[in-house]
């Protein structure tokens, strides 16, 4: 049984702002989501192995996904002095990328099977090796909830997250799948 109270506590003690159960049979995986990912807006499609192609197809994925029932939402919500603070949003969103890395440290002792997904590609080599060679951390490589398929925003509202918390502020949002 997972101890919902006791991880929320340790993930905000990791700086994350939020940490709330999520029930796996809430998650669509949607083509469509997958898709975008095509148009490469983030220049990471087809060049690292936490993307699309290489994560696996869509399908693949998805039965990934389905191996659990229940996981954590987790969400790093920060303020910016207008819409147009890239610098803030920047800021936290490594904030968000380096406390999820703890988090997921901390839960690979408790949950060695775990699926973790984030926010954005997996960054934590310089540069990728895709194609050229093997990943250098494979059992650290996360790749993206949206990569795997799944509308953040859609996720959150299922699982009763707020995904929008009003003007000038902005939330990074990932995942753990546990059990």
């Amino acid at each position: 049984m997972i101890d919902y109270q006791g991880l929320k506590e340790k993930g905000q003690s990791l700086g994350l702002t939020y940490v709330v159960p999520l029930d796996c049979a809430t998650i669509q995986i949607l083509p469509e989501v997958r898709d975008m990912c095509a148009a490469d807006k983030c220049h990471q499609y087809n060049a690292n192995w936490a993307a699309p192609p290489a994560c696996g197809t869509i399908e693949e994925c998805e039965k990934r996904v389905r191996q659990y029932s229940r996981g954590l939402l987790v969400q790093t919500v920060g303020e910016l002095e207008d819409s147009m603070d890239y610098e803030a949003m920047m800021e936290t969103e490594r904030i968000h990328k380096e406390n999820f890395v703890k988090f997921d440290e901390y839960l690979s002792r408790l949950y060695p099977g775990r699926l973790s997904l984030g926010c954005g590609c997996c960054t934590r080599c310089e540069t990728c090796t895709y194609p050229d060679a093997p990943c250098r951390f494979p059992q650290k490589l996360t790749s993206s909830m949206e990569a795997y398929g799944m509308l953040v925003t859609q996720v959150c509202q299922s699982n009763q997250l707020p995904y929008y918390y009003g003007e000038n502020t902005i939330a990074y949002t990932s995942c753990y799948l546990l059990e």
